[in-house]
């Protein structure tokens, strides 16, 4: 049952590259084969049991892909102490404008949504 489940997920990350080869370099292959997955399981309407135990065995390990990032802060810490404010600009700029959209998105989702209660 997890076999069948690690190879679904590896064929969708495989099909994410693939494309990301052929058609679409912009995004990283993981990446476009997990919204293929996302689609694949929306169109589906359940995730298999599989898919479930691979996902949920994998997850365990999430941590440690967190491990190479801190070193690389550690490693970088004098060049990022030399950009700190501007780092800390950044990020507060891509804050604000990231609660912003999210604000407007969901004003319009609640009124999309209000709207269709209204409609008998």
């Amino acid at each position: 049952m997890l076999l069948r489940g690690l190879t679904w997920l590896v064929l969708f990350q495989l099909l994410g590259t693939a494309i990301n080869h052929l058609f679409l370099a912009v995004l990283p292959g993981p990446i476009i084969g997990l919204v293929l997955l996302l689609g694949y399981l929306m169109i589906r309407g359940e995730v298999a049991e599989s898919v479930s135990l691979a996902s949920s065995s994998l997850l365990r390990y999430l941590p440690l892909l967190l491990v190479p990032p801190a070193v690389g802060v550690m490693v970088y810490a004098r060049d990022i102490a030399a950009d700190f404010w501007a780092i800390v600009g950044a990020l507060f700029l891509s804050l604000l404008i990231s609660v912003a959209f999210a604000g407007v998105l969901m004003q319009k989702l609640i009124t999309r949504q209000a709207r269709r209660e209204e409609r008998p």
